[in-house]
């Protein structure tokens, strides 16, 4: 039998440099070995750096649980990927002012960090309409940065990566944060949908789906957490089918906030100062604006060609990259493209950054004891898993008010299989008897979420179980099977499968030696007549009846 090893917590800044377990130090020194014998890494020799920093190999570790053979197998199809495409010469050669039409798409950092140093960015998707996304497209059509075989939107799109990795982290990791002796490179999102329809979340399926799968494929584990807010009513809904468009372990990183609890959220990780004011924060930010650096930030800055923006000094436009100065100084230069001729301009210098080539490790900094980060949320944080409709179709636009189609509802199709399961299989209790969650402060924002280990109540073996009545309508799988009958041959197979399975899982299954037979049962007037109904009616009649249903319940 094999030996049992216990999964170690990844919640930050477990498994980040100066926080790593002996096991995860090994493994480390196991990816390095298996790298290098590949020609994909070089260890630093002498005074020559290493040709990736720990860190940045550590994102590939956690992304594939420590396991190096396949964390080398994605480091690998990267370092293909960016030879391929040449990363580093676009990120130097991009016009400026390519780049920045570009910036003004796609999350933005806000200049401010949450309580642990990580950078704050901000996403608002409703200027994202159709007339911006069209007139960006024919700016693609005009783009002078361009590389063969290469489409110019994901050339442009690469750059933004790049800048997150190559300057907005190692800007983090260069000011006083807790666990300085940590580089920063995760970052947390917020994401603002309000006044976003139905038909815009649609028209945006690509350009959320180009920006998700890059991160995932090439740049893991430089998402830490995603806060969405301003969503609408009808979003419990289509949430089934957006989150479809990224990888699940994006998905568990979203978090969806209701109206009244933004704030309450938002301020356990990040402090007032550096939450935007329509937040309720007391920063001032509005979309599209260079960032507005915390004071932390500009304490540490020696600006020498800053863009200035509302008073304040700030970033210019275009990617900007970091490279060390004659005295250890570190230095961030202005790169890219101006109408063609190449820019190197020097903005700003940090004459001390902390933490940066350090003599020695600096010592770890003591990490509060937490839980898997998959069960770790803030208060009021809650990720819906509402049951929609498989669609692969584009929604009816809700700039029009829904047609208000009412549609009777089959009778049935919520009711539990025989009337007997209503007093056992702990019945009614996920209202009323689920155990509560216990919630453990970990400092800095972090929270562990256990659930108490009580079994949920089950009811008394006295209560006699009533005979089940005839003449109901059917149920769910009378419903599933009748559909099934008139399918191909491969449809009903797979239906009877999915049937039997449902089935056993109630205790009702049939076994290896006898087959359930159901009762056959003629459908009454009433029941064909509100069958036909159902079927007669068209798909936007019953898009418009699913939004007004949702309508009526809970908001997230």
């Amino acid at each position: 039998m094999a030996e049992l090893t216990r999964v170690e917590s990844m919640q930050y800044p477990a498994g980040h440099l100066s926080h790593l377990s002996e096991t995860q130090q090994a493994q480390l020194s196991e990816f390095k070995t298996i790298c290098q014998d590949a020609g994909y890494y070089t260890p630093a020799t002498g005074g020559q750096a290493a040709s990736h920093d720990d860190e940045t190999m550590l994102r590939y570790l956690r992304a594939r649980r420590f396991v190096p053979q396949e964390a080398f197998n994605q480091f690998k199809s990267t370092e293909d990927w960016r030879k391929e495409n040449k990363l580093t010469e676009i990120f130097n050669a991009i016009e400026t002012e390519e780049y920045e039409q570009t910036r003004r798409l796609y999350p933005q950092w806000l200049g401010r960090r949450d309580k642990r140093g990580l950078p704050l960015f901000l996403f608002e998707v409703a200027p994202l309409d159709n007339k911006n996304i069209s007139t960006y497209e024919k700016q693609l059509a005009k783009s002078k940065t361009t590389l063969p075989n290469l489409a110019t939107k994901n050339l442009r799109l690469f750059a933004l990566y790049e800048s997150l990795t190559r300057f907005c982290s190692p800007l983090c990791s260069m000011v006083p944060r807790p666990y300085p002796e940590t580089p920063v490179s995760q970052s947390n999102n917020i994401v603002d949908i309000s006044g976003v329809g139905l038909k815009q979340f649609w028209n945006l399926k690509g350009h959320m789906q180009d920006a998700s799968v890059l991160a995932t494929a090439h740049y893991p584990e430089t998402l830490d957490r995603i806060f969405v807010v301003g969503a609408p009513g009808f979003f419990p809904t289509i949430w089934g089918w957006i989150k479809r468009w990224f990888d699940p372990i994006t998905v568990s990183k979203i978090f969806i906030l209701s109206p009244q609890n933004v704030y309450e959220t938002l301020s356990q990780y990040v402090d007032h100062d550096n939450i935007p004011k329509k937040y309720g924060g007391g920063l001032d930010f509005e979309w599209g604006q260079m960032p507005n650096l915390e004071p932390a930030i500009q304490e540490r800055i020696k600006w020498e060609n800053p863009n200035i923006q509302n008073g304040r000094n700030t970033f210019p436009i275009g990617p900007i990259k970091w490279e060390e100065g004659q005295n250890g100084e570190m230095q961030a230069w202005g790169v890219g493209s101006e109408d063609g001729t190449p820019r190197r301009q020097l903005v700003l210098t940090i004459p001390k950054p902390v933490g940066y080539k350090h003599p020695s490790p600096m010592p770890p900094t003591p990490a509060v004891p937490s839980g898997d980060p998959l069960t770790t949320a803030g208060t009021n944080t809650h990720t819906p898993g509402a049951s929609v409709p498989h669609v692969d179709t584009p929604p009816p636009d809700t700039d029009t008010p829904p047609v208000t189609t009412t549609l009777p509802i089959r009778a049935g199709t919520s009711e539990a299989r025989y009337e007997q399961q209503n007093q056992t299989h702990a019945a009614g209790q996920l209202a009323d008897g689920t155990p509560h969650a216990a919630v453990r402060d970990n400092g800095q924002g972090d929270k562990t979420v256990t659930m108490e280990p009580n079994t949920v109540g089950q009811a008394p073996k006295e209560i006699p179980l009533p005979d089940r009545e005839q003449g109901t309508a059917p149920g769910y799988i009378d419903q599933a099977k009748e559909a099934a009958v008139s399918a191909s041959t491969v449809v009903t197979s797979t239906a009877t499968s999915a049937a039997e399975a449902v089935m056993g899982a109630v205790g009702q299954g049939p076994k290896e030696e006898e087959k359930l037979e159901e009762p056959v049962r003629e459908k009454s007037p009433t029941e064909q007549e509100l069958d036909r109904q159902i079927d007669a009616a068209s798909a936007k009649d019953v898009e418009a009846f699913l939004r007004a249903k949702t309508s009526q319940g809970k908001s997230v």
